[in-house]
């Protein structure tokens, strides 16, 4: 039976608070200088060194517009895709680009052939080709998000799919993927409607972390809500015409943890480990530490649901702790957000590791402050976060050093999710641009900083953003963006930095199998009197994932005094005197 919601409400729509408010000036109290901002002396912020972001899709070769599949009858999914995912496929030292795709719906073609995701290999010299038939990747599958690392200890990457209906699987031997989601035992099974009917689940993000510290990288994989055609909500803004439900009006259903047990083959331990959770509606995960014991920790953003923090407690278990650490619901109203994207790094003036979580529009960024071994403080108005991400819709998230000075900035991926939003609330746009919010030193409390107009008018371009990563494409040294649009033109921004070579130093770790990828591995890059922290992880941002070579700023030090690689197994190793460029950190 086809479920039926009017809902009046003029902003109830997918992706957001049950309702929104048209537009409301802001006090000028609630998002300006805070008193302990005010309090504290100014010191002064270094300038950046000239930066700027180039639009090279074309001239690159890549050249894939999404297809949400919308054909007006506003489903749910339609709105939410989708990412992309930097990997080296073909183990030639180059980041190659996976782009994601939705697709018609079946009896909605139009006559035309299905869409299916793209997998461009890195040519050099930021030229790309489209492999993906070559490379055993040509399947039309409604793909939301991806994670991919070497599963089995082979040396190459290996690739999972999530999306609306389930799982895909990937083997890679040698640069050819072959399909192996059942061979895996990755069935994530099926949910019940009220009339009895079973549907496919609708998964989104993912991350290949090794939880268990067995050196077999296991995969953790968020769900969404119990959707299918047949079940989609009727709601309305206006009492006629159909808008795009909002998450509230579907059951949620639990992530999915899965354990590596060898030979590609993984096995369900969702409730043995601890992080069942059906009232979630996730859509981003983020591997952290957030106790510095080793072991990885994982955080969820939830869309109006409170958001989770599993902290793992050895043994192969997980306690969520999201409400006593202070991250699950808005400290103020004490309701849970529309969380998105989500990324997590440990700020190098203080040593404290902060996790921010973007949100809906009026929802600013949520910014969490580690203050205790297990208590988080959102310090999003004080660090001048919440002022800069009030009215954007936040997806892709991620922390970055986008100008090599040692510090990490804010690298953020904007759009509606409602197309005729602006007609409702002028101060909002469907497309919006994209943000980069610098961090600079402070006193008591690191600063963000809006440098999005300094960028060139390629960055600031209004799209409708979702998915997020970067990676070194050119070998520069810099980090260069992909960002995706929902029914848009996927763009591929070049960073152009004045003298990142000798800014800049890349670490990238090698284990020994079968954790050839060392996820966990800690790496640690003193110059002077700042050490920066970073950890090689999979996951974060918005169903999307950044390389998984390291990037560390140097600024104007001219190398490194010391960098200091600890694997999971907790073999260490000190390099001292490093210089600019690319450091490769083998395992004895």
């Amino acid at each position: 039976m086809r479920r039926v919601a009017c809902v009046l409400s003029l902003l109830l729509v997918s992706c957001g608070p049950a309702a929104d408010t048209p537009d409301i000036p802001v006090a000028p109290t609630t998002y300006s200088k805070s008193a302990d901002q005010a309090r504290a002396p100014e010191i002064e912020v270094p300038p950046m060194a000239s930066l700027t972001y180039v639009d090279v899709t074309q001239a690159a070769g890549i050249d894939l517009v999404h297809d949400s599949g919308a054909y007006g009858e506003k489903l749910l999914p339609e709105t939410l895709g989708s990412g992309c995912a930097w990997l080296d496929f073909d183990s030639d030292g180059d980041p190659d680009l996976l782009l994601l795709n939705g697709h018609a719906w079946p009896g909605h073609e139009g006559g035309g052939k299905l869409a299916s995701w793209r997998l461009y290999r890195n040519d050099g010299e930021l030229r790309f080709t489209d492999v993906t038939a070559e490379a055993g990747l040509a399947e039309p599958f409604y793909a939301m998000g991806a994670a991919a690392c070497d599963t089995d200890g082979d040396g190459d990457a290996d690739l999972f799919v999530a999306g609306v209906g389930g799982y895909r699987f990937f083997v890679n031997d040698g640069g050819r993927f072959t399909e192996s989601t059942a061979a895996a035992g990755l069935d994530p099974g099926t949910w019940t409607d009220a009339e009895g009917a079973t549907h496919p689940p609708f998964a989104t993000s993912a991350a290949f972390t090794d939880y268990d510290g067995d050196g077999r990288p296991d995969l953790f994989v968020a769900h969404y809500v119990h959707w299918s055609r047949e079940t989609d909500v009727f709601s309305t803004m206006d009492g006629t015409h159909k808008s795009y439900a909002i998450p509230t009006l579907y059951d949620g259903e639990s992530c999915r943890l899965w354990r590596n047990v060898g030979d590609n083959r993984f096995e369900d331990v969702t409730d043995a480990a601890g992080v069942r959770n059906d009232e979630g509606k996730s859509l981003g995960v983020c591997v952290l530490d957030i106790n510095d014991d080793g072991r990885p920790d994982i955080a969820v953003s939830n869309d109006t649901q409170p958001d989770y923090l599993y902290r793992n407690d050895g043994g192969g278990r997980f306690t969520e702790i999201g409400h006593p650490a202070g991250i699950a619901v808005d400290e103020l109203s004490a309701n849970a957000r529309a969380g998105m994207g989500i990324d997590a790094v440990v700020l190098p003036d203080s040593g404290r590791l902060v996790l921010a979580v973007g949100n809906f529009s009026r929802e600013p960024l949520s910014f969490f402050e580690l203050q205790g071994r297990e208590n988080f403080k959102n310090r999003a108005d004080v660090s001048g976060v919440a002022l800069a991400t009030f009215h954007p819709l936040t997806f892709g998230l991620l922390f970055v050093d986008a100008d090599l000075d040692g510090r990490p900035d804010l690298l953020l991926n904007n759009g509606h999710i409602e197309p005729t939003i602006q007609a409702i609330s002028q101060a909002i746009t469907y497309a919006q641009p994209a943000q980069l919010l610098r961090g600079v030193p402070g006193k008591r409390f690191v600063r963000f900083e809006d440098v999005s107009a300094q960028l060139g008018p390629d960055f600031t371009q209004a799209r409708v953003g979702r998915g997020l990563a970067v990676a070194d494409a050119d070998g520069d040294g810099d980090l260069d963006v992909c960002v995706t649009s929902n029914g848009g033109r996927v763009t591929l921004l070049r960073c152009d930095l004045d003298g990142a070579a000798a800014r800049s130093l890349r670490v990238r770790v090698v284990g020994r199998a079968p954790a050839t990828d060392a996820l966990g591995a800690r790496v640690s890059v003193t110059t002077g009197d700042r050490t920066q922290v970073r950890s090689v992880r999979t996951g974060s941002s918005y169903l999307s994932q950044s390389e998984l070579t390291l990037t560390f700023g140097l600024g104007d030090a001219g190398g490194a005094d010391a960098v200091t690689v600890q694997w999971p197994d907790g073999t260490e190793r000190v390099y001292q005197d490093v210089q600019p460029g690319t450091l490769v950190a083998e395992q004895e």
